[in-house]
């Protein structure tokens, strides 16, 4: 079971065991509050706190959007009700409450929680913060419908910290999650960047190569036209291979603020994997092994550069998260239409380990391999150890 799917189960759990609970209480209102023989604490007690219980868990139960403005202003809504129906009890009693009631509503109170909760997590930030007050001031103020002995004021009390801890769980969760996003925009801006390099690198090799041809065919014109033909040949396909990578690469490249004189470096692909190996093998007990299937000569640059790099972050992950395994495997495959990579370990993890294979290295990956119209994943093997797999399209890198 990948990560993702982990995280909707125990949403799911969440979900449910939330509605147990809630369930469970309300029962226990509904119990206390027929229980009551007056008349009014019947009506108040159980019809209308009942209702507003109810009217929570559409804010509570499901998964809202991050920064929803609907969100604040329904629980706004839900706390105003919640505090006149508190204030009209204690009028109604005289100001000392529902004597003969055996419950405030314990329902809506943990609802309310809940709903502080979810705003604190999800609500528009300018609003959040007026309507997780109103909730925990609704949700304060809710035992004096009982009465206004000291015991019932502590219960408030107790209730304001339970609201308040559930608004600092969602505040935490909240940030966590956005210094989560704010880290894989780096990556992915950082991908970029690599990728303005690789571009800047594979132009200037192809133009400097067509400088030098169209240089050399200009001395020999004269006593061998036939090279001025082969050199021309030469530089048509040049130009062309690099205006398609150009073309495609900086489609995929967003973001304005790249410098435009990275550094010029020399290109690391799928024909220098040998030295690759060979370095992991001199830090690492688990020997790799290199299996190449097809000519690896003659492919896109992109498209072999991307595949050094799946095959660097596999050997990366294995030293990091498998110190037990005993070998890996590095598969590339050419076929007429794909170049496949694969990396594989033989280390003990479990199934379901959720950090391997799903850190920012691999969301670079995604990001690189998807922008050449690529798949990627990562996972258990079936006979154990973990396996990275990725496939480039070749037509597609050459046509598009």
């Amino acid at each position: 079971m990948s990560a993702p799917d982990l995280r909707r189960l125990w949403v799911r759990l969440a979900q449910a065991a939330g509605l147990v609970a809630f369930g469970l209480l309300a029962l226990f209102d509904f119990a206390a509050s027929t229980a009551d023989d007056s008349g009014i604490g019947t009506l108040l007690l159980l019809l209308v706190p009942m209702g507003l219980a109810v009217a929570t868990v559409p804010l509570w139960l499901p998964v809202h959007r991050l920064g929803s403005r609907r969100l604040p202003l329904a629980a706004l809504a839900l706390a105003t009700a919640s505090l006149a129906v508190t204030a009209g009890v204690v009028l109604l009693s005289g100001g000392g409450g529902i004597l003969l009631a055996r419950t405030w509503g314990l329902a809506e109170s943990a609802g309310l929680i809940g709903v502080v909760f979810v705003v604190s997590r999800w609500g528009a930030p300018r609003l959040a913060p007026w309507a997780a007050v109103a909730a925990g001031l609704a949700v304060a103020a809710m035992p004096l419908r009982v009465g206004t002995e000291n015991l019932l004021v502590i219960f408030g009390l107790l209730q304001v910290l339970a609201a308040a801890g559930a608004a600092g769980v969602g505040l935490y969760l909240r940030i966590m999650a956005a210094g989560r996003e704010r880290a894989i925009a780096l990556v992915r801006a950082e991908q970029r960047a690599e990728f303005a390099r690789d571009l800047h690198d594979f132009i200037a090799h192809h133009v400097t190569g067509i400088v030098v041809q169209a240089q050399g065919a200009r001395f020999v014109a004269e006593q061998d036209p036939q090279r001025v033909i082969v050199a021309l040949e030469q530089i048509e396909r040049a130009g062309a291979e690099t205006m398609t990578s150009m073309r495609r690469m900086v489609g995929i490249l967003r973001n304005p603020d790249a410098p435009p004189d990275a550094p010029l470096a020399p290109l690391a692909g799928v024909t220098e994997l040998e030295p690759l190996l060979t370095g992991f093998n001199g830090a690492a007990n688990a020997p790799a092994r290199l299996h190449v299937d097809g000519d690896l000569n003659g492919l896109p640059v992109e498209v072999s550069t991307s595949a050094y790099r799946v095959v660097m972050e596999g050997l990366t992950n294995t030293r990091q998260h498998a110190p037990d395994a005993r070998s890996v495997d590095v598969a590339v495959r050419r076929t007429p239409d794909w170049l496949l990579v694969r990396v594989a370990d033989d280390g003990a993890s479990p199934r379901t380990a959720p950090a391997r294979g799903h850190g920012f290295g691999l969301i670079g990956l995604n990001e690189r391999v998807r922008a050449l119209g690529g798949t990627i994943t990562a996972g258990p093997g079936v006979a154990g150890g973990w396996v990275l797999d990725a496939a480039f399209p070749l037509q597609v890198a050459v046509t598009r």
